[in-house]
């Protein structure tokens, strides 16, 4: 065939993924009368969950082009666009425009969403607590640095709920007006952003320019495209969207270096059949009562994921709150056990669909 040919062809199949989708939209519609009328959440993260799953085994038994990865790019953003047709809701996010977590928050709820960037994790949770957003997309883990204390300190403090969580490969760009790194006298990112590209900063002797730390990495791009003598260690998606020339892609040490994002909201998320669910867990302050706790885990066959000690907010020194997550979701017998009054001080943060791409 020629190119014509095949451009012929591909306009047709166009056309009817079109007149699909269409039809799709239309039967989303009369989901968002029903969800509306019973004033039901529109985010059902286990609902896409089986979605995106039932495609890629279909996708593997028809032998197809597109794995998982595409699948979910494609089918996010039209489940995206369809949330949008059922209701119009904002959401959250760390800010500002073009850091990590606006990308995480555009791959689970499209780019055509109502979004509202904010200053801080705190203010993200503010939003929703207020109801001026209906959800909130902020960090809580990395691979490299660990737990972000401020997400699980506001958890404890807010009664929001985890309803879905994201794990994120991060990449960082470095970016410049500058067509020489000789030229560079000062470089703009995020202070954790210039420990994990350090090696980088070291093989291309830049480690004598001066490092500024800025609230983000997006804000490090915008401060860069202002002066052709400085650079940004930023996202890649910062980059573009302030006309920075990218100059090297993917410059930080770990490149298997992740963050797992969660959402947040006030309507619980239901099972899913494959859930994970996180709980604040205060223990008494005597011997072998984290070891009896955790026992009732290992009796139930229930498998941990993460145990993590925090300070609890409280007068008293050396009082520990214990953030934990494992499989299961609240409303089976063998874990709903656990939250029996009186039986332990336990918060629970929520139960959600778990991310396949865990750290």
């Amino acid at each position: 065939m020629s190119l014509e040919e095949i451009r012929e062809k591909i306009d047709k199949i166009d056309d009817e993924i079109l007149k699909l989708l269409n039809k799709r939209m239309g039967y989303v519609g009369e989901v968002g009368k029903i969800k509306n009328a019973l004033e039901s959440s529109i985010f059902r993260p286990e609902r896409e969950h089986s979605i995106i799953n039932r495609l890629v085994a279909l996708s593997k038994k028809e032998d197809g082009i597109l794995d998982k990865k595409a699948i979910e790019a494609i089918f996010y953003e039209i489940i995206g666009v369809a949330k949008n047709l059922e209701r119009t809701e904002k959401v959250a996010y760390l800010g500002p425009k073009g850091t990590f977590t606006h990308q995480a928050a555009e791959m689970r709820f499209g780019s055509l969403k109502d979004y509202i960037p904010l200053a801080s994790i705190a203010s993200v949770f503010k939003a929703v607590d207020s109801d001026r957003a209906v959800y909130g997309v902020i960090p809580i883990e990395n691979s490299t640095d660990g737990i972000v204390g401020e997400t699980l300190d506001l958890l404890g403090q807010y009664n929001l709920k985890i309803l879905a969580e994201i794990y994120m490969p991060i990449h960082h760009s470095f970016c410049s007006l500058s067509n020489s790194l000789e030229d560079i006298t000062k470089i703009y990112s995020k202070d954790i952003a210039f420990g994990q590209c350090r090696k980088f900063l070291n093989e291309h002797r830049l480690d004598h320019v001066e490092l500024i730390p800025v609230e983000s990495t997006a804000k490090a791009a915008e401060l860069a495209k202002e002066d052709d003598k400085s650079a940004a260690i930023c996202p890649h998606i910062a980059a573009k969207l302030n006309n920075l020339p990218s100059i090297f892609e993917n410059i930080e040490d770990m490149h298997d270096n992740k963050t797992r994002f969660i959402i947040i909201g006030k309507s619980p998320s239901s099972a899913s059949g494959n859930d994970k669910t996180s709980i604040l867990a205060k223990l008494s302050n005597e011997p072998g009562s984290l070891v009896d706790f955790l026992r009732e885990f290992e009796k139930e066959n229930i498998n941990l994921t993460k145990i993590e000690s925090r300070p609890a907010k409280e007068n008293r020194a050396f009082s520990y709150w214990f953030f934990i997550d494992f499989e299961g979701h609240r409303d089976e017998p063998k874990i709903s056990q656990l939250f029996k009054e009186g039986k332990y001080d336990i918060k629970w943060l929520g139960s959600y669909v778990k991310a396949e791409d865990e750290i």
